[in-house]
């Protein structure tokens, strides 16, 4: 093999034989294979962090709310945003209608990921408000 690597060397021959170029394409092939799949992957887990991050941004705008008014009760996103977080982005976020004096249910989407929020004791947790 080195002596037919250094035969054409010498001979200057130019270019890739067809065996060469044969090897490249299988291993970008494979590498291919590989790393597509992982990007997919991180790409999800990117997309279901930024929508509970979303939820838990919300969550001290919702309890100033509270605070104020003794109730959950008449919540909505544009009257968060109004009153206390102008930088909130509406378009992300929901609440959900049944709202009572001590419940509420607030989701946020991001890129087809939808996490909630549904009471001030209950957990995150990847669904829509019902």
């Amino acid at each position: 093999m080195l002596n037919s690597l250094r035969k054409r060397l010498r001979s200057e021959e130019k270019g890739f034989t067809l065996i060469e170029l044969l090897v490249v394409m299988i291993i970008l092939g494979i590498l291919t294979a590989i790393a597509i799949p992982s990007y997919l992957s991180f790409k999800d887990r990117a997309n279901k962090s930024a929508a509970a991050a979303d939820v838990r941004s919300i969550i001290p705008t919702v309890e100033s709310y509270f605070s104020d008014n003794g109730t959950y009760s008449g919540m909505t996103i544009a009257g968060l945003k109004s009153t206390y977080d102008q930088a909130l982005n509406a378009s992300i976020y929901a609440v959900d209608n049944s709202l009572t004096d001590t419940t509420y249910c607030v989701q946020a989407t991001s890129q087809n990921k939808t996490y909630r929020k549904n009471g001030p004791s209950a957990p995150i947790e990847e669904a829509a408000c019902s």
